[in-house]
């Protein structure tokens, strides 16, 4: 059974690869990636939990969430919503920050007039985080009930289900959520650097004593608040890797020797570390091929070696062999492939809302692949040569599948081209905006348009959903939430694909 599918995967992207690319000659040059970025990074408004600005340009969604933590006397109003639901879960939404501001660090040049808006989009979480992380010794991880939230249908303005706060703490330690916490806030302060010393200065001070409040109470949340963040955002892969991927970037923040002391003397430990959860999670290619809200290991293998071959260090560690070995675990022709690919070319791994990798890969194959051309180097799999130009090559295929050069030509960002999602599985986009129903709809009373065979009533442009089946097939189904609902962590990397093949069209 695995060499049929194996045959099969090969025989759509390489036998009939000719076919593929002839097609896609004729329609990339259609794709507008400077609309897709702009709705791209719109779509984080369309997510905002709190006081919404009077520049708010997605009208239909209104303030929500205002008295967030102030049962217990702490403000957590603000930050994001994670989905299509109304529960603020902070450990995708730091890696979604965290990746957003990955994103304008390496291809910020390249945002022409939408860079502002993504500014926005990092501080409007960056903001909040300094909330959740304003009582030193507490670390809030979360902010609503997920089983009450779940079993409504109504809109985030509407909520009437309980908005407990949950925090991790010297007792109830939750490692994983504050360093990538940690992680998001020293990557934002880079981006703050020139525009707002001051504040990009207090992120930073921020992050290091966020930083040390992971490591020093380590633990996963899973094993103290795992009754209420568990199934939905459970950690799989322990939380040695989010440590580490924080100390990477609080070093590339600060440069100090510490915390490349840290990299350097925990990093053995993380395939030994993530081997324990392999049964749990599946992993198809090991640790190092792995990437996302969960697990960090690839992501952290690019980013530090960005670091050593802009040093030109001969010393690689197992930095730069195990982000080489990411690549030859993605890339189709490779002989240690461990991805599988749709018929019509999409990136599949295993775990629900597949687009989170295919955008997820493709930003660590693009950045790695101009990190290689600063370099002057490219990655050996085997007999096979991954020159950087096939890494942006394959980067570039998926971006496109996703806008629509895919076999249904449909477009799986809502609002971008005429054919789109129009079902989405998403709580405000599904029900009346306040503007146009201002009566309170209550919990039940979202029901009859969650089942409604209608289009959303309102547009939540720019957001990308879970996407199709591994067949290519992708039913417009509320219901079918893995593959109808967007999501934070889908688009944030895909901003920077966006932002960088806006200024680099295809030849």
């Amino acid at each position: 059974m695995i060499l049929t599918l194996r045959g099969n995967r090969e025989m759509g992207v390489l036998v009939f690869g000719a076919v593929i690319v002839m097609a896609m000659v004729t329609r990339v040059a259609s794709h507008d990636y400077g609309d897709a970025l702009t709705k791209s990074i719109l779509f984080f408004e369309g997510q905002r939990s709190g006081k919404l600005p009077s520049t708010q340009r997605m009208t239909w969604r209104k303030d929500s969430g205002l008295h967030d933590g102030f049962q217990i006397g702490v403000d957590l109003v603000g930050g994001y919503y994670d989905a299509g639901d109304n529960v603020k879960f902070n450990f995708p939404m730091a890696f979604s920050t965290t990746m957003l501001a990955w994103s304008v660090l390496d291809f910020g040049n390249f945002m022409g007039p939408d860079l502002p808006h993504a500014l926005e989009a990092i501080q409007w979480a960056t903001d909040y985080f300094l909330k959740a992380t304003s009582i030193p010794g507490f670390v809030f991880v979360q902010v609503g009930d997920p089983y009450g939230d779940h079993n409504c249908w109504e809109r985030p303005e509407d909520m009437d289900t309980p908005r407990i706060p949950y925090a991790a703490s010297k007792q109830f330690p939750g490692s994983e959520v504050s360093a990538e916490i940690a992680a998001a806030l020293a990557a934002s302060s880079m981006v703050f650097r020139s525009t707002n010393p001051a504040y990009s200065a207090r992120l930073l001070k921020r992050a290091t004593m966020v930083f040390d409040f992971a490591d020093a109470n380590r633990g996963s949340y899973n094993d103290t608040l795992g009754p209420w963040v568990c199934p939905f955002y459970c950690d799989f892969s322990g939380y040695e890797d989010e440590l580490i991927w924080g100390a990477a970037w609080l070093y590339r923040a600060t440069k100090a020797p510490k915390y490349w002391s840290y990299v350097e003397q925990n990093i053995s430990d993380l395939e030994k570390n993530v081997a324990k959860h392999t049964d749990r999670v599946g992993y198809g290619g090991g640790g190092f091929a792995e990437f996302g809200w969960d697990t960090k290991n690839a992501g952290i293998n690019i980013l530090v070696s960005k670091l050593l071959l802009s040093n030109s260090t001969s010393d690689a560690g197992p930095f730069i062999p195990n982000a080489d070995k990411f690549v030859c675990s993605v890339l189709p022709e490779s002989p240690t492939v461990s991805v599988s690919y749709s018929p019509g070319g999409l990136l599949f791994k295993p775990g629900g809302s597949n687009m989170q990798h295919a955008t997820a890969l493709s930003f660590l194959l693009l950045a790695y692949a101009r990190y290689l051309n600063q370099s002057n180097r490219e990655i050996h799999c085997g007999n096979v040569v991954a020159t950087p130009a096939r890494l942006i090559q394959l980067a570039r295929r998926q971006v496109d599948y996703i806008l629509g050069t895919n076999p249904l030509n449909m477009s799986y960002m809502v609002g971008y081209g005429n054919k789109f999602p129009r079902k989405i599985h998403h709580r405000g986009s599904s029900l009346p905006s306040v503007d146009r129903y201002p009566a309170r709809i209550n919990c039940q009373g979202g029901t009859p348009y969650f089942q409604s065979n209608d289009p959303n009533p309102n547009l939540l442009t720019g957001a990308v959903v879970g996407g199709p089946d591994n067949g290519d097939s992708y039913s417009d189904s509320r219901g079918d939430f893995v593959h109808s609902e967007p999501t934070t962590y889908i688009n944030a990397p895909l901003v920077g694909l966006l932002a960088y093949f806006r200024s680099h069209p295809p030849l």
